[in-house]
C-alpha cells in the first residue's frame, strides 16, 4: 500500500505529524517551513496559555489562603508590581507587599475563604483574570479596631500580567467600601 502523500509537497502524510490534517488547499502556496512555523507558533501559544493559567491558579490559591510572599514569590518576578483603586491598599505598590497584606488579613479573619467564579487566560495580552468572592469574619487580632464579629462577602478580580512565565504585575479590582462597612470598619 502506498502511503498517502500531501500533493503540494510530496511528503508522506504520516511523516508530517500535526500537519497531517491540513488539506492541499490549506497548504497551497505555502512552503513546508511556513506551515511548520505556523503550527509550532500555535502549539507554543497553546502551551504558554496552559502554563500561565496553571501558574496564575497556584499563585491565586497561595495568596488567597494567606501564604505570604515567601510562597507567592515562586510564581512572580522579583520586582512584580501591584495596583488597586481601593483605600485599604492605597500604599501597596509591590506584589510582595500585597501578598504579605493578605497574610495579615487571614490572621484578622481566620475563617477567610474564597470561591472562584471565573478564571480566564488572554494569550494575546499575556494575562490571566480571576474573579472570586471572598468571605471572612473579623474575629482575630488586627484590623483598624478590636474584633467586630462581623462578616463580609466581597467580589473582586485579579488581573495577573505575565512576562514569560512569571507574574510581573497584578491589578486588584475591588469595591473595598462595601467590605469595610460590612465589617464595621467604616
Amino acid at each position: 500500500m502506498t502511503p498517502q502523500r500531501n500533493i503540494r509537497w510530496g511528503i508522506p502524510v504520516k511523516s508530517i505529524g500535526p500537519l497531517a490534517s491540513l488539506n492541499n488547499k490549506q497548504c497551497d502556496g505555502l512552503s513546508v517551513a511556513e506551515v511548520l512555523k505556523e503550527t509550532l507558533n500555535k502549539t507554543y501559544r497553546e502551551s504558554l496559555m496552559a502554563l500561565i493559567t496553571a501558574i496564575a491558579n497556584d499563585f491565586f490559591a497561595a495568596c488567597e489562603t494567606g501564604k505570604g510572599w515567601e510562597v507567592c514569590k515562586t510564581y512572580c518576578a522579583p520586582n512584580a508590581t501591584f495596583a488597586a483603586q481601593a483605600e485599604p491598599l492605597a500604599g501597596i505598590k509591590t506584589l510582595a507587599e500585597y501578598a504579605d497584606w493578605m497574610k495579615r488579613l487571614m490572621t484578622t479573619m481566620p475563617d477567610g475563604s474564597y470561591e472562584v467564579k471565573s478564571f480566564a487566560t488572554d494569550t494575546e495580552r499575556n494575562n490571566v483574570a480571576a474573579y472570586a468572592v471572598f468571605s471572612g469574619t473579623h474575629t482575630g487580632p488586627g484590623g483598624p479596631c478590636e474584633p467586630t464579629g462581623k462578616k463580609t462577602t466581597s467580589d473582586y478580580v485579579y488581573v495577573m500580567q505575565f512576562t514569560d512565565d512569571k507574574i510581573s504585575h497584578m491589578t486588584k479590582i475591588w469595591h473595598s467600601g462595601m467590605a469595610l462597612k460590612e465589617l464595621g470598619w467604616a
